[in-house]
């Protein structure tokens, strides 16, 4: 059974329209961009990743991956996405409800900047590059949501991605095999703050 991974970013977002009638744009992911260390590894996303999903998968987009505030779908016109130069591109009309209209202060502040995307890994490939470091590249994947407003615009390691990671070093006898620990210090007690949110936003997902 596969499981589901999720991947953030930080967004150039753009909110259009008016008040009455606000339409969200932009980019849920960024092709050929390595993500921050995962944990012993980095992660970039390859032009035409999502390219066949778009066009078969349903796919709905979320504010923070709250499943009950549900801001658009494919089916019903009201999400689009497509692959573009940069990444994958969306353009949403949201509710016209309350609970969006409360949420579209703190987008047209700025406080929310952040995009995730919810997905089955259906194809990738591990590399190493000379100083040593492990690369998986993203080449298809089956979306299952986006979510172009969260909290915190992280790049999470999750337990798929190094079970494939493992499975590739056993076929890769000469692949560097020793994981960075998390450092725990005094100096990133924040940055093991931080990931620990993230994986609390994944449970939710979950």
């Amino acid at each position: 059974m596969r499981e589901l991974e999720t991947r953030h970013y930080p967004m150039e977002l753009r909110v259009t329209g008016d008040d009455a009638a606000p339409k969200l744009e932009g980019h849920i992911a960024v092709f050929n961009q390595l993500s921050e260390d995962l944990g012993g590894f980095k992660e970039r996303i390859e032009p035409g990743a999502f390219a066949e999903t778009i066009k078969t998968q349903d796919v709905r987009a979320l504010w923070n991956h709250e499943t009950d505030l549900v801001l658009g779908r494919m089916s019903a016109g009201t999400l689009e996405l497509s692959e573009d130069e940069v990444g994958l591109a969306f353009r949403n009309t949201p509710p016209d409800t309350t609970w969006f209209k409360d949420r579209l202060v703190s987008l047209r502040r700025k406080d929310v900047t952040g995009a995730s995307f919810g997905f089955f890994t259906d194809s990738d490939e591990w590399s190493t590059e000379g100083d040593g470091t492990r690369i998986r590249v993203l080449k298809k994947v089956t979306l299952v949501e986006v979510s172009p407003g969260v909290t915190f615009p992280a790049y999470p390691q999750t337990a798929v991605a190094m079970r494939s990671m493992e499975a590739w070093l056993k076929q890769d006898p000469g692949a560097v095999r020793v994981l960075q620990p998390l450092d725990t210090g005094a100096g990133n007690l924040a940055a093991l703050d931080l990931r620990k949110r993230r994986l609390r936003l994944k449970e939710q997902v979950l």
